[in-house]
């Protein structure tokens, strides 16, 4: 099953994917379930699929919003793929490296992430998001894939300057609107094994960025187990597993995202997440 938010009438709703069409619920569902984290939160599924639909929106001309706009943690992992460990010249950690983006840092599938004029070192990161299920508080790995509600793209977009200038990269990946999450997710029971999964990242049609999921050095599995240790987990919390070789930053020269560009995150089995670059304009 593949679940979406977008805007619909000016209003944030949501729907499941179906026959190329997104098919958003009647108003009493919603009423029931306001947000598409509170449907995974009950494990409405089949109620969702079951429910008198209100409107079938064409895939094509859906406003998307990013996949869990309320959501309440981003867990992003740093340098996890081993291709990446070594252009970055990091040695494997023997923990995660983690930091966190705020919801506002993200917009959905075919809106503009944004470049702000403090920095033109605007950097694309295709990668897998898992997005959890059910409450996950110290979860062991054997268990973990339980707890997941199913899986998303996720371009964590970075500002590489800001992101150095302190040993935390909180600062570089958090400017508003500059990273993107969607189109949907697919649920869990459509990927039994995340590790089967190929991820490709490209920009104006170039590729990029190309590995299987198999080469992160902390599995799917490992993450949540971390994670829940440290925090208790919430359905509609997400965990971005990080990004394989390939980074404009380690090109040479160095590649930065322009005005104009447009970058896709590709995942078999998943999807396709597409955003153009633009510009900020202050509000």
């Amino acid at each position: 099953m593949k679940l979406s938010s977008i805007n619909l009438y000016g209003e944030s709703v949501y729907g499941y994917v179906d026959d190329g069409s997104i098919r958003v619920p009647k108003p009493g569902f919603l009423a029931l379930y306001p947000d598409l984290k509170s449907v995974l939160a009950a494990e409405a599924y089949a109620e969702l699929a079951g429910t008198a639909v209100a409107e079938n929106v064409p895939v094509s001309d859906a406003i998307f919003e990013p996949l869990i706009p309320n959501t309440g943690r981003i867990l992003c992992v740093g340098i996890n793929f081993l291709a990446h460990m070594k252009e970055m010249e990091r040695e494997p950690p023997d923990y995660p490296w983690l930091f966190v983006r705020f919801a506002d840092s993200q917009v959905g599938h075919g809106q503009p992430m944004l470049r702000p004029p403090e920095s033109e070192k605007f950097d694309f990161e295709g990668e897998l998001a898992v997005v959890i299920g059910r409450v996950a508080h110290r979860v062991k790995a054997a268990d973990a894939l339980d707890y997941v509600a199913g899986y998303s793209c996720f371009n964590d977009g970075s500002m590489r300057d800001y992101q150095r200038h302190t040993t935390q990269f909180t600062a570089g990946k958090n400017f508003y609107q500059s990273g993107s999450f969607g189109p949907w997710l697919v649920t869990s029971d459509e990927i039994p094994d995340p590790k089967v999964l190929n991820l490709e990242t490209r920009l104006n049609s170039e590729v990029m960025q190309q590995a299987p999921i198999s080469d992160l050095k902390f599995d799917i599995p490992a993450l949540i187990e971390y994670c829940s240790t440290f925090c208790r987990l919430q359905p509609g919390d997400v965990i971005s597993t990080g990004t394989p070789g390939g980074v404009g930053f380690a090109r040479t020269p160095p590649v930065w995202l322009q005005p104009g560009d447009t970058v896709e995150v590709e995942i078999d089995g998943v999807g396709v997440l597409r955003n153009p670059i633009v510009d900020y304009k202050q509000e």
